[in-house]
């Protein structure tokens, strides 16, 4: 899974990824400070991991990691090549989804480049700018398939498709407003990458003061959980400035630290639930003496497809899955003793993975 981590400048977006990863991007009370795409890799927290790692004594333990690439403060005119421009709408192509860090705080000490704090004044301005790069897109391959489409069907379909999209562009709406199930429109879509299409989580970056009743009480996130609502993307509400000092703890130390603040969870956990959540990821186990491993895969995914997340062979040569539930696994002590109770099953090619699900796969090639 990666994850784009945009914003305008000075909202908190490389404070939080710095925190995030550790991965010491340089932060500044100034536009464009970063300038160039940082990217960071960082575990998925689960507990799990940990038990069945001690339960079959694995001599390594690899769990799912979420790659961060964050992304210098895009500006009005972004899309035109203001600020820094084009070269970092690009690598927001490459994502899975994108984080937009908003600023809901107000701080005289930290210059906003607006002049005022205003959450959806600045996704919008965010939100204009990918629009004018997906309008570039169509119209570039617009000028391409209308040649064509007088004496080629399948272009003469793009290229009515396009035009649909550009309309819904024009009319300041995003790409996702275009909806279809044609198998040929969704191969197509899928090519162009489309900035707008992407799904987005909203990290709404408040004070200390905000953190601990999760903004409930912060008029500018209630404006940010009812735009995203509308749309149908993820919030989690953070504390960048607070995720820097609990960066800095050892283990035992961040727990109590979080515990002090009235937190449950640091913002890193939040956002990998939200990124998981919004995307349909799940992870599914597998263990035993030489590596106990988290595997993520898409809700929904059958069980020789997740077994080709492991290795293609074991994708082409699958005979079945053997499946038992965590919770089973766990509180059985054991395969033996969870086979000997009947939790463990034998399933086939139908089989919908499930989250959580230990799998020992069989194949042949």
């Amino acid at each position: 899974m990666k994850l784009g981590i945009v914003g305008l400048p000075n909202v908190g977006k490389s404070t939080l990824f710095n925190c995030l990863t550790k991965a010491g991007a340089e932060s500044a009370n100034y536009p464009f400070c970063t300038i160039d795409p940082n990217v960071g890799v960082v575990t998925v927290p689960d507990a799990r991991l940990q038990v069945l790692t001690d339960m079959y004594q694995s001599k390594r333990t690899i769990p799912a990691v979420v790659e961060f690439v964050d992304i210098a403060g895009l500006v009005k005119g972004a899309s035109k090549g203001e600020g820094l421009g084009n070269q970092f709408l690009s690598h927001i192509r490459e994502t899975d989804a994108i984080v937009h860090v908003v600023r809901c705080f107000d701080d005289s000490n930290i210059i906003h480049v607006d002049g005022s704090v205003d959450p959806i004044r600045d996704i919008e301005t965010i939100n204009l700018e990918l629009i004018f790069a997906d309008l570039e897109t169509v119209e570039r391959r617009l000028s391409r398939v209308s040649r064509a489409a007088s004496f080629d069907k399948a272009q003469a379909k793009e290229s009515e498709m396009l035009r649909k999209i550009k309309e819904l562009l024009e009319n300041g709406q995003k790409a996702s407003a275009y909806e279809t199930d044609d198998e040929d429109e969704i191969g197509w879509l899928r090519g162009y990458s489309f900035l707008t299409r992407k799904p987005v989580i909203y990290a709404a970056n408040v004070s200390d003061d905000d953190i601990a009743d999760d903004g409930a009480s912060n008029s500018y996130v209630a404006k940010v959980r009812e735009f995203a609502e509308n749309e149908g993307s993820e919030v989690f509400v953070v504390c960048a400035r607070l995720e820097e000092e609990i960066a800095e703890l050892e283990e035992d130390e961040r727990k109590e630290f979080l515990a002090e603040m009235g937190l449950e969870e640091a913002g890193l956990e939040k956002l990998i639930r939200a990124s998981y959540h919004l995307l349909g990821l799940i992870s599914f186990l597998t263990t035993g003496p030489d590596e106990t491993r988290a595997w993520t895969i898409t809700r929904g995914m059958k069980a020789p497809q997740a077994a080709g997340k492991i290795h293609t062979d074991f994708e082409r040569g699958f005979i079945r899955a053997e499946v038992v539930a965590y919770d089973d696994l766990v509180g059985c002590g054991g395969m033996l003793q969870a086979k000997e109770k009947g939790l463990v099953r034998s399933e086939g090619k139908e089989y919908v993975v499930k989250d959580g699900d230990v799998i020992l796969f069989r194949f042949n090639v």
